[in-house]
């Protein structure tokens, strides 16, 4: 009885938090934004599939421990992707929150905001290129 419970807690957990990342995703408005910079409008239920599909795709992959037999290259390709998805992401909640106008008064930055993006842009880049690369380069608790 007590695996049942807790299968059914799991399930609904995920469930809340799944619902709770897409609604994020859609109040900040990533898909229309970008839709509307990259003029395809016309695209943006593929967009949402695509959202939606992939976190279904992604959960499974860690859940059930699925391993797909893919090119390096389409490795990287998908990082890349990945990537860039987090990094509009960011800058979404940055722009929704005005984070970056509200920076450039207190800090009285008038010209080089793309120079402090790009730096925080590449800051993350490098953080996480020496996670990944350098063997026990994070050791968790010390």
């Amino acid at each position: 009885m007590g695996y049942v419970f807790s299968v059914i807690l799991g399930l609904a957990s995920g469930a809340a938090i799944a619902g709770a990342i897409f609604a994020f995703i859609a109040a900040i408005g990533v898909v229309p934004r970008l839709a509307r910079k990259s003029n395809t409008q016309k695209y943006i239920i593929v967009y949402e599939e695509a959202i939606i599909w992939g976190g279904i795709f992604g959960a499974a992959t860690m859940v059930f421990n699925i391993n797909l037999p893919v090119h390096t290259a389409i490795i990287v390709a998908l990082s890349v992707c990945i990537g860039i998805f987090f990094g509009v992401l960011a800058m979404s909640l940055a722009e929704t929150l005005d984070v970056l106008p509200i920076l450039s008064k207190r800090a009285s930055v008038k010209n080089g905001i793309a120079y402090f993006v790009a730096a925080i842009a590449f800051g993350k880049m490098t953080g996480s290129l020496l996670y990944f690369i350098i063997s026990g380069f994070f050791k968790p608790g010390g």
